[in-house]
């Protein structure tokens, strides 16, 4: 993903050939191929059973987590405790074999996999520079992937009921994706021969969503392929599955063959190109008991898909807030791997009822909830949040200590929480008992607190691209707003993603889409889009959000 999300468009502008794509190459269906069981299997870490990831006590890991750009900020080293604070028990980790970025040395990995274990986390690692190979000229090839693998293997060996081994990213374009299943099947090969062990993960052409259904019709002969069987399969879902129907036919297609398949990465929040339904990724991963791994937890060059705002756990974006605090999301569904001594399937004991909430640090739009903690006979990982209204009840917030930060409320309302506790087996409390609290008045237009900054990304004849950071300088949340300006050479606004556009004549007004529409205080929130223009594309010089001129960067 990351800086290569543009590249995407191809795929989307040949998305009718994926009905077609998909009869003709004659995808996998639960009468046309079944999985083997492999009585040889190498692994005793993480392998494959019955189409299932499993520890080696064989006890089920469903992977729960996030993507995390290692390679382009090997400093953030902390974000591995971050995502493990907010419940991750998996998280993927992005590696460059020195063909495209600077190489991981076999140090650094060891120190990642180090890490990974203090953590209790389960650690994916990938090498990135694969990315879009036949299409992206910068891309290299899953062979030359394998060989740096092989040459980490004295860093690896060992590892294996901690490590994963993602062989490459994306690892083919749109460009003739049915080149895909030789080099895998080959890469596959050289590190078994090699001597690997591990459960390796291989990810789908067309930029990993195998739009064209490649790796959805060859799936089982590669499969076939690894000895060990210990081969999982991940797709990566993005603006190309925008319908619940594509989403579970997918999947479906890879449990009905008793195939194991992971959501390796995927995004929410819409685009130039769609606007994927994670709603229905996350419900049936789920349902379905397979595994998702989030794009990508800070550093994006499209901020949208960044979970964190520079790096801080503390400053979830929206689609962070979705990912780790909402419906089917990490909070509520994450088990620690056994192997860290989480997870024990004979435990059946939930724990008792956290203490009633108590509120303070009411805000018009946010608020602080605590709780005297709950008891377990083995320990609690992680409390629920939950709204109570009418009978039903949504989960607002989660948390692994006895307090948590509720955001994004309404002025002058009264809301009644309450609170649930979990244990890394997955037994539920009762729920606490109920706080009402009200929110104050003021609403969230903010004063004179905002900046604004605007640049081009791109031009060609007649047209360019454009991006607008709107950044709250204030010292509370902006939750909804609208955002003033006029264009001067008479460009018009021709698309719009983060947010929604009103034009006329030269002036424009930019309303939030859902996830755009809080900016926390001191964060900040992108707005990009494509325009028509003539010879002359002067930038906007004052912006105005909520009625107050905001500074300009």
């Amino acid at each position: 993903m990351c800086t290569i999300r543009a590249s995407r468009v191809a795929a989307l502008l040949t998305r009718l050939v994926t009905l077609l794509g998909l009869v003709a190459l004659g995808v996998l269906g639960p009468a046309t191929a079944h999985a083997q069981s492999s009585p040889g299997a190498l692994a005793t870490g993480l392998h494959i059973s019955d189409g299932r990831l499993v520890e080696g006590n064989g006890n089920d890991f469903i992977m729960r987590g996030v993507n995390h750009a290692h390679t382009w900020y090997p400093g953030e080293t902390q974000s591995l405790a971050d995502v493990k604070a907010l419940g991750a028990n998996t998280v993927r980790v992005v590696l460059s074999n020195g063909h495209r970025w600077t190489k991981n040395s076999a140090a650094d990995v060891a120190a990642v996999v180090s890490q990974c274990k203090a953590n209790r986390l389960i650690c994916v690692l990938e090498v990135h520079d694969t990315t879009g190979y036949g299409e992206d000229a910068a891309a290299g090839t899953l062979d030359q992937a394998a060989d740096y693998w092989i040459g980490l293997k004295d860093v690896l060996v060992g590892e294996e009921n901690y490590v994963i081994v993602n062989i490459g990213n994306e690892p083919w374009g749109n460009t003739d994706p049915a080149g895909w299943t030789a080099p895998t099947t080959a890469a596959i090969k050289k590190l078994r021969n090699a001597g690997f062990e591990h459960t390796i993960m291989v990810d789908a052409p067309n930029w990993g969503q195998d739009w064209q259904g490649v790796m959805r019709a060859n799936a089982q002969s590669v499969y076939d392929a690894d000895t060990t069987g210990n081969l999982i399969f991940s797709i990566h879902m993005y603006s190309v599955y925008d319908t619940a129907q594509e989403i579970t036919d997918y999947l479906n297609a890879f449990v009905n063959a008793g195939l194991p398949i992971l959501i390796g990465e995927f995004g929410g929040p819409p685009d130039q190109w769609g606007d994927p339904d994670e709603d229905t990724m996350m419900a049936a991963a789920q349902q379905l008991r397979l595994g998702y791994l989030a794009w990508s937890w800070s550093g994006n060059t499209d901020p949208i898909l960044d979970l964190s705002i520079g790096f801080d756990p503390s400053r979830l974006s929206s689609w962070g807030q979705r990912i780790f605090n909402g419906a089917n999301g990490i909070a509520q569904t994450s088990r620690e791997a056994t192997v860290f001594g989480g997870g024990n399937p004979g435990d059946t004991q939930a724990p008792t009822a956290p203490g009633t909430p108590t509120a303070s640090a009411v805000t018009a739009t946010s608020l602080t909830l605590a709780w005297t903690a709950a008891t377990d006979n083995v320990g609690v990982t992680g409390y629920d949040v939950v709204r109570v209204s009418s009978g039903s009840e949504t989960t607002v917030a989660a948390s692994t200590t006895n307090t948590v930060a509720v955001t994004g409320l309404t002025a002058d309302t009264t809301y009644t929480f309450a609170v649930y506790a979990r244990d890394a087996a997955g037994n539920r409390s009762a729920r606490s008992a109920t706080v009402n609290v009200t929110t104050d008045e003021g609403g969230s237009t903010p004063g004179v607190g905002c900046s604004v900054g605007y640049r081009v990304v791109g031009e060609w004849p007649g047209g360019f691209q454009g991006e607008i950071s709107i950044r709250n300088t204030g010292t509370t949340a902006i939750s909804g707003w609208t955002l003033a300006f006029s264009f001067a050479n008479g460009q018009t606004v021709t698309n719009m993603w983060g947010g929604t556009p009103t034009q006329n004549g030269g002036a424009v007004s930019v309303t939030p889409a859902s996830y755009t529409s809080t900016i926390p205080a001191a964060g900040s929130v992108t707005v990009g889009f494509t325009g028509s223009k003539g010879a002359t594309n002067t930038a906007p010089t004052t912006f105005r959000l909520n009625g107050s001129t905001c500074a300009t960067t």
